[in-house]
């Protein structure tokens, strides 16, 4: 049995990937804040449907506040997770280029944080190989689609 795996776009890869890192570095540095139930009474008129049912205000609060958290704790662990099972030079590449700091850029990475220093060619190689496991990774958790990475024919044939 032959596996195939997907030719994927590269720079399309590239850009769903780094969003999807962004939306982990937004979640991980930017606190919840949890909404607050108003349990003031108010005097507004308030017209009901036909079946007279109003909503629980504290009850869809109280769910938001812990859903919310959740869902983002479980995107951050599935980064985590992702990330931590990429090999090593890949690992730091993602890890301080995109988990990090904002001001981290490639060139500081290749120069300073790998040891020995790379040259540019062979960092774009190593993030190339981590972004394609890692689009392939987290399209089999939902978190990217896969459809519009995929590259076409004449594209393929542009290629080589």
């Amino acid at each position: 049995m032959e596996l195939m795996l997907p030719e994927l776009d590269r720079r399309k890869t590239q850009t769903a990937v780094e969003a999807a890192l962004e939306k982990y570095r937004i979640y991980k540095t930017i606190a919840f804040e949890e909404r607050e139930v108003m349990v003031t009474a108010s005097y507004a008129e308030r017209f009901h449907g036909a079946t007279n049912v109003t909503g629980d205000s504290t009850a869809r609060t109280a769910i938001y506040n812990v859903d919310v958290q959740r869902a983002r704790q479980a995107y951050c662990d599935t980064i985590d997770f992702v990330v931590s099972r990429l090999s090593e030079k890949e690992r730091v590449l993602v890890s301080e280029r995109y988990l990090k700091d904002d001001d981290v850029f490639d060139y500081k990475v290749y120069n300073h944080v790998f040891d020995p220093p790379v040259s540019k060619d062979t960092y774009t190689k190593i993030r190339t190989r981590a972004f394609y496991k890692m689009a392939l990774a987290l399209s089999d958790r939902g978190l990217i689609n896969m459809e519009p990475l995929s590259a076409s024919r004449k594209e393929r044939q542009k290629l080589g």
